[in-house]
């Protein structure tokens, strides 16, 4: 069975506070975006897992689609599969990529095996193996909290938006972007802020690590710049970086051009 897990970006992203278990409570809305990874699963005489695509560090029995794997197969007699992943979207990011490989692993299993677990049991398998793996479980807009996996309903649509994501080949690890921000409880309220018109958005809706990262990565800024240059309605680093994101209202202009370092996907919302 084939999928192709998609990646998310965060509009406005705000760290509360530090939990006592190490992690970070967020408020956030995350937004699916069609940048996918490839994935297949099939039943195989013996385990197996192999990746092309973009290089993943580590030790590829780490992966979090075999934890999934693992996961299931604690609690269900699941036969020997063959996964085969293909790396589209960067990691170190904030795009999610891995986390949605993870959850469209749990997905992918549900359905190959008849399993018939609802969403809501899905997630909570989801949880377990990273923070905002649960999003991609149902994969529609939400407002998140605590850790990132905590979902309320929010009405929002960007049909008639194009978005163009920038990765400026800068890996950000979590334990950095954590390292450098300071937590506070936000002044706002973030399904009120999104009911607004995206144009105003650039003016209230903010993404915390943006403050901590763009002096020590000075190309960040400067993408963000030249995407409202271009003639972005809104633009923001998502996650905890490094990828910035535009939003347009239509097509994104063909004459917007990068680096050829940088990696740019461009598509409809």
């Amino acid at each position: 069975m084939l999928d192709f897990p998609n990646a998310k970006i965060n509009l406005g992203l705000y760290i509360t506070e530090k939990r006592p278990d190490g992690f970070h409570n967020l408020q956030s809305c995350f937004y699916p975006v069609r940048w996918t990874d490839a994935l297949e699963i099939l039943p195989s005489e013996q385990e197996a897992f192999d990746m092309t695509g973009l290089p993943v560090p580590g030790n590829p029995e780490t992966n979090l689609c075999l934890k999934a794997y693992k996961l299931l197969q604690q609690d269900f007699s699941l036969p020997p599969v063959h996964m085969h992943l293909h790396k589209v979207i960067p990691m170190g990011a904030g795009l999610g990529g891995g986390s949605a490989d993870a959850a469209f692993t749990l997905r992918i299993l549900n359905k190959l095996f008849e399993l018939n677990l609802g969403g809501d049991v899905l997630e909570n398998y989801a949880r377990q193996l990273g923070s905002d793996c649960a999003f991609f479980v149902q994969n529609k807009p939400v407002i998140a909290t605590e850790r990132g996996d905590v979902f309320s309903p929010v009405e929002l649509s960007l049909s008639g938006y194009s978005c163009v994501v920038v990765y400026p080949g800068i890996h950000i690890t979590t334990a950095e972007a954590y390292g450098s921000i300071k937590p506070e409880t936000p002044t706002c309220d973030m399904a009120m802020l999104l009911k607004q018109e995206v144009k105003v958005w650039r003016e209230v809706l903010k993404n915390d690590f943006e403050a901590a990262l763009f002096p020590k990565y000075p190309e960040l800024p400067q993408v963000k710049e030249k995407l409202y240059e271009a003639g972005a309605a809104y633009a923001s680093m998502t996650g905890s970086g490094s990828a910035v994101y535009g939003l347009f209202k239509g097509e994104a202009p063909e004459s917007l051009l990068f680096p050829d370092h940088y990696t740019v996907w461009k598509g409809l919302l």
